[in-house]
């Protein structure tokens, strides 16, 4: 995203065509949008839910309201993403996942995200424990089977037994590992980022945090090179200041911004589920009955507007945030997060003070904010 370059983008049978800066001889229509940004359309790896509709509904229709809906928000790719539970379940919804994947209408789905089982209690969130379990990778191999190869980013607890070996495994096939949920040490984190773990699921949440004696988790993030951190930039999970010390800390290049959302995102204030646990959403937060926060209502456009409201980020890095490197950060960069000629043109626009004003997909727009 380029400020202060005024120019002209071609779309050709909903590809990006070439970028002029001066204005083309072309019989092509020509939208104005002066005084606006041009962005890439927005990625979230890690969306449980929108709409009131879940992704461990196991339900296709579900799923194509979810990927239509998440258009008012930027989006215009995404990853399903799990929460443990029973491996029947799991293995169903992997199935259905991979069965709607091409039928779907709005934001396009680049992938799934298993988060869970494979995590620790203590750090559970709104995970149910009874269904942790250690890393198998013949348990997992059967998902991936009903998946048709679409998982490609798993979470796990380091600490559980096998997780170093499981992690080497899996990403010598391409599935991204990533870490969360977990009571880990320092050293335990660092092992399983050695065998290849790249990627701390919402950073600060589920976690062990950082202390001057034990680094933990969250030291593992701040320290550990060539990792990435999500983190849900809604006010409510992580203090802005701390966000600002965290991403200056590990850069900005390596920040995911994520929304984390569960089925109650889109939706007004009243009680919902997250997988089996009944949630509330009020005053902008979603929470379990005993009061912790139960995955977020967060839109990732705001997300990106907060990063640059609370001033921890440009507006060229806070989109770099939500497109480019998450896709970057699971190896799909290679179909979304960047406009480029040839790709498809999946695009957002931004006002001045960075609201999203409308969202195109494959060159045609189909959200625009009155």
């Amino acid at each position: 995203m380029q400020q202060n370059r005024p120019g002209y983008l071609e779309i050709i049978n909903g590809r990006f065509g070439d970028f002029y800066r001066d204005k083309p001889t072309w019989n092509h229509d020509t939208i104005d949008y002066r005084g606006y940004s041009i962005a890439p359309g927005l990625v979230d790896t890690h969306i449980h839910g929108f709409k009131n509709h879940d992704v461990m509904d196991n339900d296709d229709n579900g799923l194509k309201v979810m990927s239509e809906a998440l258009l008012s928000t930027g989006v215009t790719s995404f990853l399903p993403t799990t929460l443990t539970a029973d491996h029947e379940l799991l293995n169903e919804v992997a199935k259905t996942i991979s069965q709607t994947k091409d039928e779907v209408t709005g934001a396009k789905i680049q992938g799934i995200f298993f988060e869970g089982p494979f995590f620790t209690e203590k750090y559970k969130g709104a995970q149910n424990p009874s269904y942790f379990t250690d890393p198998d990778l013949n348990t997992f191999y059967e998902w991936q089977v009903s998946a048709k190869g679409l998982i490609n980013k798993i979470a796990i607890a380091p600490e559980r037994n096998g997780a170093e070996d499981f992690t080497h495994e899996l990403t010598k096939h391409g599935v991204i590992v990533s870490l969360g949920h977990s009571d880990a040490t320092f050293q335990e984190a660092r092992e399983v980022v050695n065998a290849g773990a790249s990627i701390f699921v919402h950073a600060f949440n589920g976690m062990r945090g950082l202390s001057h004696r034990e680094p933990g988790m969250v030291g593992a993030a701040m320290s550990l090179k060539n990792t990435y951190s999500e983190i849900i930039c809604d006010g409510h999970h992580v203090h802005p200041s701390v966000i600002k010390l965290f991403v200056d800390t590990i850069g900005k290049e390596n920040v995911i911004l994520i929304t984390d959302s569960m089925m109650a995102g889109g939706m007004p204030e009243g009680n919902y589920m997250l997988g089996e646990f009944p949630v509330t959403l009020k005053d902008g937060t979603a929470r379990l009955n005993e009061g912790s926060l139960a995955g977020s209502v967060l839109k990732l456009n705001d997300a990106v507007k907060n990063m640059v409201d609370w001033g921890i980020a440009t507006p060229e890095e806070a989109i770099m945030m939500a497109t480019y490197t998450p896709a970057k950060s699971i190896d799909i960069d290679y179909v979304c997060g960047q406009i480029k000629k040839g790709r498809s043109a999946d695009f957002t626009v931004f006002d001045q003070q960075m609201n999203l004003k409308a969202t195109y997909l494959d060159g045609i727009c189909r959200f625009k904010q009155d």
